[in-house]
């Protein structure tokens, strides 16, 4: 197929940014696969899910959306304040009090950028 662009799983991002600490990129939540230094281009996963920092007080459903907190860098489920990215995600597992992860599947597409 000749218009084929890429197989849809990275997208390329600029540094800085560091390897496996989620990043915006639009309404995208990625990952980047290597520490990037200031201006340097690399790969970012923006699909697939990975296990990721939450607010230890927010309690996830197994299949809920996440919120990703950009200014905290971590995952939240209420209370979006402007620059974060609702929509980021789907909890693959219920996380509840006290615990600070969660297995986050990525989808791409659907989420929004809090007052952006």
């Amino acid at each position: 197929m000749n218009n084929a662009f890429s197989d849809g799983k990275t997208i390329n991002i600029v540094g800085p940014a560091t390897a496996g600490v989620p990043v915006i990129v639009g309404t995208v939540l990625a990952i980047p696969v290597n520490t990037l230094a200031s201006g340097e281009a690399g790969a970012a996963w923006i699909e697939g899910a990975y296990v990721l920092p939450k607010l230890s007080t927010a309690v996830i459903a197994q299949g809920a959306k996440v919120i990703w907190d950009a200014s905290a860098g971590e995952v939240i489920v209420a209370a979006a304040a402007t620059g974060d990215l609702n929509g980021a995600g789907v909890a693959m597992q219920a996380a509840g009090n006290g615990t600070t992860s969660v297995a986050v599947k990525l989808t791409p597409g659907a989420g929004a950028l809090q007052g952006g």
